[in-house]
C-alpha cells in the first residue's frame, strides 16, 4: 500500500513540474508583413518566412520562457493590433521614426537592415560615385514625400555635409511611378531608392524597368536599421530580445542568414 502510495505522489510530482515548466512558457503573438520579401512574407505554403523570420525564430530557441507565434497580417493590422496588445511583437522591416517610439517600445538591437542608394544616368558613373560625388554633381534629386523615411535620411545627409547640398525638393506624392524614367530623361539626376527596389525593378530580367538597365547605375549609400515593434507593456521581453540578438552577432548567425536572404551582409552597410 505505502508504495503505491508513493507512486502516486511521485506521479503527482511529475505532473506538478511539467505543469510548473508549462506555465513559465510564454506564448508570443508576433504581427508580420506578407508581401515584404525577402524580409516578411508568406512561402508558397502560407508560413511566415523572411529574414526577420529568420532571426526572430532564432532568437525564440534562446528563449526558452517564450513561444513565438506568427501571424501574416496588413501593415495596418500589425502597428494596431501591435499598440493594443493584441500582439506583443510587430515586423514589418520598420525604420525608427519619432511617432513610432512614442507608440511602441523601440529595442537596442536592430532586426535587420534597408541598403538605401541613388540611382542615376550610367553615363555619369565616373563623376558619381557616392552621394557627395552627386551633390557636387548636381544634386538634383527627384522630389521626395516629406512624410516618408527617405526625406528625413537625406535631411541628416544636409544637416553633416552643410557645404555640399543635396537638393531636397518635397513631392506632394509617396512614390513618384515615373521616377526612373525621369532620371533617364534629364529631368532629374538621380532617384533615391532602395537596393532591393532597384534590384527588383532595373537588374531582375522580369522588372518593368529591365529594358534600361545598361543605361542606369546604382551607388549604396547606408544601411538604414530596421526594428521589431513591441507594445508598450513587453520591456522585459524586449530586454530579453537585446540579449538574445546580441548573442547571434556574436556567433555569426545574423550574417549567415542575411547571406542567405540578401546575398550580402546588410549590417556591412550601417554606419553610425
Amino acid at each position: 500500500m505505502k508504495s503505491e502510495i508513493k507512486k502516486i505522489l511521485a506521479l503527482a510530482l511529475v505532473f506538478a513540474l511539467a505543469g510548473s515548466l508549462f506555465a513559465k512558457t510564454r506564448k508570443i503573438h508576433v504581427a508580420h508583413t506578407i508581401t515584404n520579401v525577402p524580409y516578411d512574407f508568406l512561402d508558397e505554403k502560407g508560413k511566415a518566412d523572411g529574414f526577420e523570420i529568420a532571426v526572430l525564430r532564432a532568437v525564440d530557441e534562446l528563449l526558452p520562457q517564450y513561444k513565438f507565434v506568427f501571424h501574416g497580417v496588413s501593415d495596418e493590422e500589425l502597428l494596431i493590433g501591435t499598440e493594443s496588445g493584441k500582439y506583443q511583437v510587430g515586423t514589418k522591416g520598420a525604420w525608427f521614426t519619432e511617432e513610432r517610439a512614442k507608440k511602441f517600445i523601440i529595442p537596442a538591437q536592430p532586426l535587420a537592415a534597408s541598403v538605401i542608394g541613388i540611382a542615376f544616368r550610367a553615363e555619369n558613373k565616373d563623376q558619381i560615385t557616392d552621394l557627395e560625388s552627386f551633390a557636387r554633381y548636381s544634386g538634383k534629386l527627384i522630389p521626395i514625400s516629406p512624410q516618408s523615411a527617405q526625406y528625413s535620411v537625406i535631411q541628416e545627409y544636409n544637416e553633416k555635409h552643410q557645404d555640399n547640398q543635396i537638393k531636397l525638393v518635397p513631392s506632394d506624392v509617396f512614390d513618384i511611378a515615373d521616377s526612373y524614367l525621369w532620371v533617364l530623361e534629364g529631368r532629374y539626376d538621380a532617384y533615391f531608392v532602395l537596393k532591393l527596389s532597384f534590384e527588383k525593378n532595373v537588374v531582375n530580367e522580369k522588372g518593368p524597368y529591365h529594358q534600361f538597365a545598361d543605361k542606369l547605375a546604382y551607388v549604396p549609400y547606408k544601411g538604414i536599421p530596421t526594428w521589431p515593434l513591441f507594445n508598450k507593456k513587453e520591456a522585459q521581453l524586449a530586454a530579453d530580445y537585446d540579449k538574445a540578438v546580441q548573442t547571434l552577432q556574436e556567433n555569426g548567425t545574423i550574417s549567415e542568414l542575411s547571406q542567405k536572404y540578401f546575398g550580402e551582409d546588410v549590417f556591412t552597410f550601417v554606419t553610425d
